[in-house]
């Protein structure tokens, strides 16, 4: 008789708490948790008031790809490239700052041997005088005994031999003179930013190409995909990402003295959100990257909970020539229909791309059921226990 009053109060009290755990689950159905919005809830948000930014819903096929390729395209072509800072400049000629090494050589009556007797009508030996060490000033000129001042900015070594020896004639027997050029910092580039082995690099007559010397540089620190080449020539600046630069190329400019090279690490991303194996930022790592290619390092969508039909990507696309122009547009994917994957490998991936992989509509009422399960099978149990 215990028994069976004690299994009656057990019943009793396990269909009120059924009761009151089922109306409390079926309040707070609406608030389960989730990794996102269904198709529908996105759907319901574009026409929604809260739609404040008026972002738009386009669904991806032949014709909107099409215009999308047509406008990167077209948005790729007005770029100015490094090509167009294209200049003709030399490097053989002398500059302010630079250290030159001045031989004079005489036959006769020297004006440079230390105590020879000048008087002398005639000495068929030859006398030099080598002066290793002069510095061109900031005005382009240099100063040397018995020449006075010349004004050697840009012109060559050859042509700096030729004005010495002008100069000295009248005043020595058949001077030779020879000039070398042992620093030279007008005639120099510079390497900075992250480079391996940034710093200052001088140019000879082989005409060195921007390539040339990234690579005396040691390269980029990081990949060259992930690298901008920030390019100044005078008074202009341009970027370019390096991985687009080919050896020989218009982009591969000759240098000239005073160029300045700087690299920064700027890697591409995406964004993966949503019911996928992985939530994460994912690395372009490569020049292009499609859509398919982007899913696949992402892991796809999730077997257990994605909608397949219901792949977005989220982007600002660009209206105008600056960020502050553009407008947010879904890009929507139906992984369901076969032209889809052909659509997929042609959409081309834009830096900081959000992919957002919506859950099945059946996520939310298998995660209520399996909540009952788990809060309904003590009570199940004890009933079974007092029989």
């Amino acid at each position: 008789m215990t028994t069976q009053l004690s299994s009656a109060l057990i019943s009793n009290r396990s269909r009120a708490l059924c009761g009151l755990a089922g109306l409390a689950l079926l309040s707070a159905c609406a608030t389960l948790p989730a990794s996102g919005p269904t198709a529908g809830e996105i759907k319901q948000g574009a026409k929604a008031e809260a739609n404040t930014i008026g972002f738009k819903i386009v669904d991806i096929d032949g014709p909107t790809l099409a215009g999308l390729m047509a406008r990167d395209k077209a948005a790729d072509a007005a770029v100015p490239t490094f090509a167009s800072l294209a200049e003709t400049g030399r490097n053989d000629v002398v500059g302010p700052g630079d250290v030159l090494s001045v031989g004079v050589y005489e036959v006769g009556v020297s004006l440079f041997s230390a105590g020879h007797d000048t008087t002398q009508s005639y000495d068929p030996s030859a006398h030099g005088q080598e002066f290793p060490s002069i510095v061109v000033d900031r005005d382009g000129a240099i100063r040397l005994p018995y020449v006075g001042r010349l004004q050697v900015a840009g012109h060559t070594a050859a042509e700096i031999q030729t004005m010495i020896e002008h100069a000295l004639k009248g005043k020595s027997q058949n001077p030779q003179a020879l000039v070398g050029i042992k620093q030279a910092l007008s005639t120099t580039v510079y390497v900075t930013g992250d480079a391996r082995r940034p710093g200052r690099m001088s140019l000879s007559l082989q005409r060195e190409r921007l390539l040339d010397a990234i690579a005396l540089a040691g390269g980029p620190a990081g990949s060259a995909e992930d690298t901008i080449v920030r390019f100044n020539r005078g008074d202009r600046t341009l970027e370019e990402r390096l991985g687009r630069i080919r050896a020989g190329a218009p982009d591969d400019l000759v240098l000239i003295p005073g160029d300045r090279i700087e690299l920064i690490k700027r890697p591409r991303t995406f964004i993966v959100l949503g019911a996928t194996s992985r939530v994460s930022q994912v690395p372009f790592e490569t020049g292009d990257l499609s859509l398919a290619e982007a899913m696949a390092r992402a892991g796809g969508p999730s077997d257990g909970q994605a909608d397949p039909s219901a792949v977005f990507l989220f982007r600002y696309d660009p209206t105008g020539p600056d960020d502050a122009s553009s407008t947010p547009i879904i890009y929507r994917l139906n992984m369901l229909k076969p032209v889809s994957y052909f659509l997929s490998q042609r959409f081309e991936m834009h830096d900081k791309d959000v992919i957002y992989i919506a859950n099945a509509s059946s996520i939310r009422p298998t995660k209520l059921v399996n909540i009952i399960n788990q809060l309904f099978s003590p009570f199940i149990a004890a009933r079974a226990l007092s029989r």
